[in-house]
């Protein structure tokens, strides 16, 4: 018996793990990303957003209150509160996202103390709400493009979304409504909504880092001319197709379902390409964050 145990163990193999580490030239980049993001978000705060009296939402814009208050530097701030936010990053999202945080948080809280006794770039509130806005929401872009965050209320939502009936994006939202109505008081309404302004921009700026300006939609075809439908497509668009087997649940009957993805500039040739075709055809278009891979190459087109 102790024999064929002895054989057994010399067989069997141990099982590699499916998971493998990102390679180290993709884990510096993503590193060298973030923390550009962080230096960017920096700029935006100390030579923009803060001289002025102008607040970030979140963790930040409690900091800038807090620092302002206490005549403290805003990095300090930034660091402290967002540690617990790091401890429910790593339970709720992960190591990785956590590491990710902490380094570009601890990026920012340096460049943020660097940059406090530079001049602000312009007084004008109205320009300073613009740019610091902007470059705010290239640097949070940025990090979020490359897995981390630069601010704690993000993660501090996502819990809160188990027990509240509420999305992620609805609790930001009245948390920094918070934030922002405090910031009347300590500062001015004025100041106040020159804050909210600077989170709007910062937040479509975001928006279009992450997604990029040349935003992909998926579309979705339901027609009875389903071939002639997709071989217009990729004549005239230059976009490949895929057919899709469905059923409709209420007649029972076979459909054949066209798949494509086109740029928003497309959007309006495919829409009369199709109504041309069939102008009883089912259509639905949606917004897609990212495309990898696969043929989304644009043909040449007759």
């Amino acid at each position: 018996m102790s024999n064929i145990s002895s054989e057994i163990k010399n067989e069997v193999k141990p099982i590699k793990s499916p998971h493998r580490n990102a390679p180290k030239k993709v884990i510096f980049i993503r590193m060298l990303m973030i923390a550009l993001g962080a230096i960017l978000m920096a700029i935006g705060l100390e030579l923009f957003l803060v001289p002025n009296q102008i607040l970030d939402g979140g963790v930040v814009g409690i900091s800038i209150i807090i620092s302002h208050l206490t005549g403290a530097r805003l990095g300090i701030f930034i660091f402290i509160l967002n540690i617990p936010f790091f401890f429910l990053g790593y339970k709720q999202i992960g190591k990785t996202f956590a590491l990710s945080t902490l380094f570009g948080i601890t990026i920012l809280s340096i460049f943020t103390s660097l940059l406090h006794k530079v001049d602000a770039i312009t007084p004008d509130l109205l320009l300073a709400t613009v740019f610091g806005g902007i470059v705010l929401g290239m640097g949070v872009g940025l990090v979020i493009r490359n897995g981390g965050s630069l601010d704690g209320s993000e993660i501090l939502a996502i819990l809160f979304n188990k027990s509240l009936p509420f999305s992620v994006g609805e609790i930001i939202m009245i948390i920094n409504l918070v934030i922002f109505s405090v910031a009347g008081f300590v500062f001015s309404w004025e100041q106040a909504m020159y804050s909210f302004l600077a989170y709007f921009i910062a937040f479509k700026t975001i928006d279009i880092v992450i997604q990029g300006l040349d935003e992909s939609k998926s579309v979705f075809i339901i027609s009875d001319k389903v071939e002639d439908v997709g071989d217009a497509i990729m004549d005239r668009l230059g976009r490949g197709v895929t057919y899709l087997h469905g059923e409709g649940a209420y007649t029972g009957d076979n459909k054949k379902v066209i798949f494509t993805v086109i740029t928003r500039l497309e959007e309006a040739k495919l829409k009369s390409i199709v109504e041309e075709i069939d102008d009883h055809a089912f259509l639905a278009v949606g917004n897609i964050a990212e495309v990898r891979g696969g043929r989304f190459k644009k043909k040449d087109i007759h």
